[in-house]
């Protein structure tokens, strides 16, 4: 007798069959699908039951969490492996199932880094959103290949009573307001080969609630034309379209197909997405091996995710293999970290579960257990170059002060924060042992109150958090003349001055065009991007290093002993752009020139303890030449509400701060784009449910920085050092 293959064993099989592997991922805008998608492709695979699957009440597969149960949404990406059958072949798909929210949008661009292509869900009512737009530009970013799934198409049957014709209408708008948007993000060379097209099978439609899905091309091979699609909901019994359903349209079949078909293997992705994703020598031993996913290569992983096993307290770090080979118990390199480790365990996704197994090979998604690093860590065999850090669209704007409520917690708190930092890496945690003051910046305050959930219920640690805080930036109006700073010891001098970045340098550099860090290895390639955006080729090639949104430039000439004291200038230069002097903020959009200097010879006088307070004040007089200011973080965000409540969510945005920048009108809706001040936002979510009784929508579409109109300035600058415990006059 034959013995059943087990799921396992199945899976095992598949990952070293490299043409036949698709790593993808589901993005959507909140409440499109997403995830009755993920559980209903896991029941068909014999994942887990068919009668559970998109079963809110039963809770989803790949919620892993209390809160997401509670509030019936997707908090963190969750990945998932199946076999799938297709043209007598057998296929392994590798899915990470993500959020929709915008809060939680960072686990969407860091699933991007380890999957090759994306099944984008548009509900059929409400088409392209804010949200979609947004996980398009992700998926793009990272020369992730899309595909369309419009779903929720039984709400335009019941709901919206459409005709056949009206449904086929309504879907041409959808895909070219998808195509529309793909011409104005994507790379050039990918806008006509990435446009998605209803009769090459690149679209498909359905429910994923109800487990059906169709395509142009799956409906001519069955037959079926659309007024085919109203019988699934004619059936009185619920057995009868089950049968109907599985046998002219099952989700899994038609979806799977569309990916198997349409979406890249990584041998195909690998070869123009490591130039994307890694900036080393591409004709390197490594370079080669990366572009070629050889599983026989150099060693290549990198980490996408975190997750801490409550039980063990082990980490288990997911992430994507670009090259060889990861075995249980050999050692590697972790490059960020510099630091060798031992695997303890080699896991691949059998459904939902983590499985160990001896060893998996380059083009998978897999997981790694007996490392103590952080998400976008570079494992490797030997120290190489590390792939590009993985960031994300959106910045965090809302901070909270954490405590505890018992002081002999304290060194738990701080040791469960720094857990919650690596499984999240969204927000950013600042610990003061010396003064005890913890903060935590989120995207918003659904992330913050989430993260103080986990804690409390997850974590077993009583804490209370403080009112939000907003995150502000230091910058200068204008350009200051030259100061001179001399050091502590007097034997230096270095002559200085700052100016306000151009827009376009500043956009490129938002926008992460040009590349943070000291120009190094890759300095031909960021003058060339300077010189794209405006700068002129003589002023690029000063340019010594880029942080956070500022650029230092070197205008010295034949100063000898530079080279010995450049780093410890640009060391003491980003201490100050970490904390500003209006209120230790950090500084964003300026330009700081260094244009001339006298150094002392002997390297004892020289050194950092002289460098950094002169490089501090020669930063800080010439700031205060230079008019500083600060800025102020703004969202803008779409609203959308029935035409009734127009009146009211306008008067709600202008006593916001807010300014309108557009008002449409469409079927009974009015749909608001406004710029609102983030201090402003606190309690928007609750604000805008009253002044709507609850039917008004708001999406975050861009965040970015503005001055802070002068009159709030003194103000706003004595509460942050108020709070930060500094001297109110600096």
């Amino acid at each position: 007798m034959v013995e059943k293959e087990t799921s396992l064993s199945k899976i095992e099989r598949l990952i070293s069959q490299q043409k036949n592997i698709r790593n993808i991922a589901t993005s959507a805008h909140i409440h499109h699908g997403k995830t009755a998608f993920t559980d209903n492709l896991l029941a068909a695979a014999g994942q887990m039951a068919v009668k559970s699957a998109g079963d809110l009440d039963a809770g989803m597969a790949t919620w892993q969490h209390s809160d997401e149960q509670e509030r019936l949404m997707t908090v963190d990406s969750a990945n998932v492996s199946m076999p799938h059958k297709f043209g007598g072949e057998e296929y392994l798909i590798n899915l990470i199932d993500t959020p929709g929210h915008v809060d939680f949008g960072g686990n969407v661009t860091r699933a991007m880094r380890a999957i090759d292509g994306t099944v984008v869900l548009v509900c059929a009512v409400e088409g392209i959103m804010p949200q979609t737009e947004t996980v398009v530009r992700q998926a793009l970013k990272e020369r992730v290949k899309p595909v369309l799934f419009i779903n929720k198409v039984d709400r335009l049957i019941k709901e919206l009573k459409v005709t056949p014709e009206q449904m086929q209408a309504r879907f041409m708008k959808i895909i070219n307001d998808f195509n529309h948007l793909l011409i104005r993000i994507a790379e050039p060379e990918y806008v006509d080969k990435w446009q998605v097209n209803v009769n090459d099978g690149t679209v498909a439609f359905g429910s994923a609630r109800e487990n059906w899905a169709l395509s142009v091309p799956y409906m001519k091979k069955k037959d079926i034309k659309f007024k085919d699609i109203y019988k699934i909901y004619e059936f009185e019994d619920e057995v009868q379209r089950d049968k109907w359903v599985w046998e002219n349209a099952p989700l899994h079949e038609v979806i799977l197909d569309m990916v198997v078909k349409h979406l890249p293997n990584p041998i195909e992705a690998q070869k123009y997405r490591i130039p994307k994703i890694w900036s080393g020598d591409l004709e390197s031993q490594l370079g080669r091996d990366l572009q070629n996913c050889n599983k026989d290569g150099k060693l290549a992983f990198i980490i996408t995710r975190i997750i801490i096993d409550p039980k063990s307290g082990k980490e288990v770090a997911a992430g994507r293999l670009f090259s060889g080979t990861l075995k249980n118990g050999m050692e590697v390199y972790a490059n960020n970290a510099k630091m060798k480790a031992r695997l303890q365990q080699v896991l691949v996704y059998d459904g939902i579960k983590p499985k160990q197994v001896e060893s998996v090979p380059a083009g998978n998604v897999l997981a790694i257990v007996g490392l103590n690093v952080n998400v976008g860590e570079t494992i490797t065999s030997e120290p190489e170059q590390p792939f590009e850090e993985i960031k994300h669209i959106f910045k965090p704007v809302i901070t909270k002060s954490i405590e505890v409520t018992r002081s002999a917690d304290l060194p738990k708190l701080i040791e469960i924060l720094r857990k919650v930092g690596k499984e999240d890496p969204s927000i950013e945690i600042e610990i003061n042992e010396e003064t005890g003051e913890n903060l935590i910046s989120g995207m918003g305050e659904l992330h913050l109150e989430i993260i103080e959930g986990r804690i409390k219920n997850e974590k077993g640690l009583e804490v209370k958090m403080g009112s939000p805080i907003v995150v502000y930036r230091e910058t200068v109006a204008k350009s200051s003349s030259e100061v001179e700073s001399r050091t502590p010891n007097g034997h230096n001098i270095f002559y200085v001055s700052i100016e306000t970045l151009e827009d376009e340098v500043y956009k490129s550099l938002d926008s992460d065009k040009i590349p943070e860090g000291r120009l190094k290895k890759r300095a031909q390639e960021v003058w060339e991007k300077l010189e794209a955006a405006g700068m002129s080729g003589d002023e690029a090639r000063q340019v010594k290093d880029v942080y956070k949104g500022n650029i230092f430039e070197d205008r010295t000439r034949g100063i000898v002993l530079l080279g010995e004291i450049i780093e410890s200038l640009m060391d003491g230069w980003r201490l100050v752009v970490d904390a500003g002097p209006l209120a230790k903020e950090p500084l964003t959009k300026t330009k700081f020139i260094l244009h001339d200097i006298k150094i002392h010879v002997d390297h004892m006088h020289r050194g950092p303890a002289q460098v950094y307070p002169a490089v501090r004040k020669g930063i800080f007089e010439s700031m205060k030449l230079a008019g500083p200011a600060m800025l102020e973080p703004i969202q803008t965000h779409l609203v959308e509400a029935p035409l009734d409540f127009m009146g009211s969510v306008t008067n709600l945005i202008a006593s916001k701060r807010g300014i309108l920048e557009d008002v449409q009108q469409e079927a009974g809706q009015v749909i608001i784009r406004a710029q609102i001040p983030v201090a402003e936002m606190i309690g928007w979510s609750s604000d805008l449910r009253s002044a709507t009784e609850g039917r008004g929508v708001s999406s975050l579409i861009d965040q970015n920085f503005k001055i802070l109109p002068r009159e709030m300035q003194e103000n706003v600058i004595k509460k942050i050092r108020s709070r930060k415990g500094l001297a109110e006059n600096q």
